[in-house]
């Protein structure tokens, strides 16, 4: 691999083991290269030093290492950021937003850092392959008619890797489940219509660009836009805020599912698929507060699992699994709570 291929490198000095590896699991999620991780006196007795884009650089007590300073502004020329906030315990939502205003500090250095999907990377998902393993709609799960707002809503988020990850899921759905769907895909907007043409070919779900006004049906997938933000009104209807989404991508899915769930509460849903960074792990165990259900993809068959990961670090995921299974274990949520209602109608009957 290449210079120019490589992802960007950072050098952390800290003189706390926890803050160092705190500080390395963060960048890592964010897609940079940790090349140094280790305290003052390491460094100084380094026989070359790091080769790197950026310095992260904290401390308890500067005034103990007076010599850390002199030897940096000496011996590189690649922006240093000193006294990087303490990070708090992982899987908290201080964590979370602790990340946020990290990753805000390093892309004023390096600029944008997450990898979004590429047109080609898109283009391969709609390449003949296996037919997907559909199941029949099971008996019990009443057929939901697509001419019908859906009363129940799952939000579907993702970054890097997420369209092949959705797609496989949407695959594996029968068709006429009572359910629609909000799809918030960290995307490059010049890319939506290709999204929209290979997630829409193969799967029996409607997916479509949010239109204001328009109420979320049965068998709707609903892809936000990147550039402004969206949410429900009153009637549970879509509508275009005049302003960008919060935080450096959009759309932001921690946005998504506050929004979303401001209307549905304990009938909005979330699963969180392949990505990097956090974004959701600050909604998310609001959403879990409701009563809602959080999934996430599992690690192993995500392109990058950061966004699921920190989703799942917050303790409010009740299931964790690849695209196919998650697909499945949602026909089986919707057949119980079917099923449930028939023995509640009967015994009050």
């Amino acid at each position: 691999m290449t210079r120019e291929m490589l992802p960007p490198g950072v050098a952390i000095v800290s003189d706390s083991p926890l803050q160092r590896r705190r500080l390395q699991d963060a960048v890592g999620k964010f897609g940079l290269d940790s090349r140094f991780t280790g305290d003052p006196g390491r460094l100084l007795a380094q026989p070359a030093i790091p080769d790197v884009e950026l310095w992260l650089v904290t401390l308890e007590d500067e005034a103990d290492h007076p010599a850390l300073f002199d030897f940096l502004l000496e011996n590189t020329d690649a922006p240093i950021l000193f006294g990087v906030d303490i990070a708090p315990a992982p899987g908290t939502t201080d964590a979370s937003r602790w990340e946020r205003r990290l990753l805000d500090k390093l892309e004023q250095q390096l600029g944008m850092l997450e990898q979004l999907d590429s047109a080609t990377t898109l283009e391969a998902l709609d390449q003949p392959g296996e037919p997907a393993t559909r199941r029949e709609r099971p008996t019990w799960i009443p057929l939901g008619k697509t001419d019908e707002p859906a009363e129940e809503v799952w939000i579907l988020g993702a970054s890097l890797g997420g369209p092949a990850a959705v797609k496989t899921f949407l695959d594996h759905l029968p068709p006429g489940l009572p359910v629609g769907f909000i799809y918030a895909q960290h995307i490059d907007g010049n890319f939506t219509e290709v999204l929209t043409r290979v997630l829409g070919r193969h799967a029996d779900y409607n997916l479509r660009r949010a239109e204001p006004g328009h109420r979320v049906r049965n068998g709707d997938v609903v892809l936000l836009p990147v550039e402004n933000e969206w949410f429900l009104d009153e009637g549970g209807r879509l509508q275009e805020k005049g302003t960008p989404w919060p935080g450096p991508y959009g759309p932001s899915i921690d946005q998504v599912l506050l929004n979303v769930a401001d209307h549905y509460r304990d009938r909005c849903h979330a699963i969180l698929f392949s990505g990097m960074g956090n974004d959701g792990a600050i909604a998310a165990p609001l959403l879990h507060a409701y009563g809602s259900r959080i999934w996430v993809q599992n690690s192993d068959s995500c392109g990058n699992s950061s966004m699921p990961d920190s989703v799942r670090a917050t303790g409010c995921t009740s299931f964790v699994g690849d695209p196919a299974q998650l697909a499945r274990k949602l026909m089986q949520t919707l057949e119980e709570a079917c099923l449930l209602k028939r023995k509640q109608d009967r015994d009050t009957a």
